[in-house]
């Protein structure tokens, strides 16, 4: 199978977002705005600083972002998350506290019987985060 990556879409706000998962979670982060594409010409001016996609990358992960909303409109939902499996306990803690920072923890980090460190939240962005880290004896 190939690698599956998320792609979320914001309302003029992904260059805020995708800075804020980055101050999270890490990696390397990579804008392209609709008036350095091609398509400048075809869109109205109050457009051309909106981003057209993003790519956040770290070693374990790819999450790309846009501004470019579908004519339906934007409408976040619990059908999906993100889900972090984590190598450390120190890491999964820091993820947690940034990225719930403004957001509404659904289940804070707890031990669970299957022998994990886990907890799930919504971001202040209406994204929904499940982090999972893996304890072994």
């Amino acid at each position: 199978m190939k690698q599956i990556n998320s792609y979320l879409l914001f309302h003029g706000n992904c260059r805020e977002a995708m800075t804020f998962y980055k101050e999270c979670l890490g990696g390397e982060l990579e804008f392209q705005t609709i008036g350095e594409s091609p398509m400048a010409g075809q869109m109205p001016q109050e457009m051309k600083a909106c981003i057209l996609h993003s790519t956040l990358t770290n070693q374990g992960f790819v999450i790309m972002g846009s501004d470019m909303t579908p004519e339906t409109g934007l409408v976040k939902g619990n059908a999906v998350s993100l889900m972090l499996n984590y190598n450390s306990e120190e890491d999964i803690r820091m993820s947690f506290d940034k990225l719930s920072d403004g957001g509404t923890i659904k289940h804070q980090l707890e031990n669970t019987f299957w022998g994990a460190l886990f907890g799930d939240l919504t971001d202040k962005f209406g994204n929904n985060w499940i982090l999972n880290f893996e304890k072994r004896n």
